[in-house]
């Protein structure tokens, strides 16, 4: 059985220091991430769906630290655009984690095409990446601390089974997360 969405995030944060950038998908993830662990160095993306992955992307273009965005398959579904530039751009610094849960988790859990038809690994490596798809909790943790010591860009499709963990909402104003992320990654 795959795990949950949650699990995936914990293990995330269990394997990065004070150094790495975690940006986060719309939606639950962010709440996810933020109950886990907060730190200034999350950016929790509260609007603009599917754009994690392009977020992710500038912030690993223009800083040296490794840069992991927490994107989910309906969002990359949405911006399958993304895939074709994080391939052409190809930062060293930058793991893209895509959950695929094959469910648009936070709108009610209606299924995407990655339960039928699309297969995700097979889109990025088709663009130009080093895709990997786990199915388990211990697959997906060796596979993001191989990928934290590689010099060179990673997408890791974790599969996941549809679930949103009960959180409560990110209680710090937005614009407080954004200067306070923006003063974190400008002292490095």
């Amino acid at each position: 059985m795959y795990p949950k969405r949650i699990d995936i995030i914990k293990k995330i944060v269990e394997n990065v220091g004070d150094k790495e950038i975690i940006v986060s998908n719309i939606g639950f993830p962010s709440k996810e991430l933020y109950f886990v662990k907060d730190r200034e160095r999350n950016f929790y993306m509260l609007g603009s769906m599917g754009l994690a992955s392009s977020i992710g992307l500038g912030l690993a273009l223009n800083c040296e630290d490794k840069v992991i965005a927490i994107d989910g398959d309906g969002s990359i579904l949405m911006n399958l655009g993304s895939l074709s530039t994080i391939g052409y751009l190809n930062p060293k610094n930058y793991i893209l984690v895509i959950i695929d849960n094959s469910a648009y988790g936070s709108t009610g859990n209606q299924k995407t095409h990655t339960n039928k038809t699309t297969n995700l690994e097979e889109v990025a490596k088709g663009c130009g990446l080093d895709a990997v798809t786990t199915k388990s909790l211990e697959e997906f943790e060796k596979e993001f601390k191989k990928a934290l010591n590689e010099n060179k860009c990673k997408v890791i499709i974790a599969k996941t089974i549809p679930y949103n963990e009960k959180c409560p909402n990110i209680e710090i104003p937005p614009v407080v997360l954004k200067y306070r992320f923006m003063e974190a990654i400008k002292r490095s």
